[in-house]
């Protein structure tokens, strides 16, 4: 496999607003707003420049690259710390339960509650994948990758970890949660609201919708039925997360309804089985089994998937995967099974 995970950089600017005019909107990690991009590119060098490990306010953008072509296939993103300049807003779904002696019922609602309580998570997000590379584990390979990341930097990173995902929209890119809840309050369609929140925030959302708790009854049910569920092309994402230990908790986004799901960062798979080795071999062709591989810090972060294989002293690995990672024996690798 020739596809390699590394760091982007200022050049991969017409890559990145290529790939967020294929994502059909509702990707707020991703717009299609090239000052935006470039800005998220210029945040980036700044994080990868940084040079002490204290959690802090870092985006980490990466790209996928098939290097037999060249060409820039996927790429994707880590936040360290959500809610450092802005307030993280999300909708808590709750339930509140109250008995009638009158009538001698009891009688259940749900509601939505506009919270902060995912401040201070660390978010993976802005994952895209070109749809003609959606197998042979390419997309796996795109969202572990920075779960290794985050182990090799730990100390940048917080406790919690959390990843958004899309929720529903339909064919003319209208989002049923947002025409049935916040689009009464707003006079803006949600792809217009969308593309403001990826530019300026979502302080609007606050300044301008009830403070107080909805039930969810009083929303039509189109909105109730999308509530917390993934839009469908994010279907496969959400089961990968969940194999990581990712869950849904209640939370969704307050633009589409999509779900949050959140997981405690030191029990994420990929960094549980994760185990760093030294190279004393680079054998030829497949040998051991295939694993998830990175190796370098900050900027020179790469990854790919290749084969290992255990030994007393260390790892042998393929030479493909060396030649990929830059690696040469001596040099010490993370590796997770694939």
């Amino acid at each position: 496999m020739t596809f390699l995970v590394r760091t982007a950089h200022e050049d991969d600017l017409a890559a990145l607003y290529r790939m967020a005019k294929g994502t059909g909107g509702g990707f707020t990690n991703l717009p299609p707003d090239k000052p935006t991009l470039e800005a998220k590119l210029k945040r980036t060098a700044e994080s990868f420049s940084r040079d002490d490990d204290a959690l802090a306010d870092d985006l980490f953008v990466f790209i996928l690259e098939d290097t037999a072509s060249g060409k820039t296939r996927g790429t994707c993103q880590i936040m360290s710390q959500t809610g450092t300049q802005l307030p993280f807003y999300s909708y808590r779904i709750g339930r509140i339960t109250q008995h009638s002696k009158e009538l001698d019922r009891t009688f259940r609602a749900e509601m939505l509650t506009l919270c902060t309580d995912l401040d201070g998570s660390s978010e993976v997000g802005g994952l895209y994948l070109d749809p003609t590379e959606r197998s042979a584990g390419v997309g796996k390979l795109l969202a572990r990758s920075r779960y290794l990341f985050i182990r090799a930097h730990r100390q940048r990173f917080a406790d919690r970890t959390l990843a958004e995902l899309r929720g529903a929209i339909d064919d003319a890119g209208n989002s049923p949660f947002w025409d049935g809840l916040a689009g009464r309050f707003f006079d803006m369609s949600f792809r217009d609201a969308d593309e403001f929140n990826a530019r300026k925030g979502n302080q609007f959302i606050a300044d301008l919708m009830p403070k107080h708790p909805i039930y969810t009854a009083l929303l039509p049910e189109s909105a109730r039925q999308v509530m917390g569920q993934p839009h469908y092309s994010g279907r496969p994402a959400m089961r990968m997360l969940e194999n990581e230990g990712f869950s849904y908790q209640n939370y969704v986004d307050i633009f589409d309804g999509g779900p949050s799901m959140i997981a405690q960062t030191d029990r994420i798979r990929t960094i549980v089985e994760a185990r760093d080795a030294q190279i004393v071999a680079i054998g030829e062709g497949e040998v051991g089994d295939e694993q998830l591989i990175s190796c370098g810090r900050l900027v020179q972060f790469r990854a790919c998937l290749g084969h290992v294989s255990r030994v007393d002293a260390g790892v042998i690995i393929d030479g493909e995967a060396a030649d990929l990672l830059r690696v040469q024996v001596g040099d010490t690798i993370s590796h997770a099974p694939a």
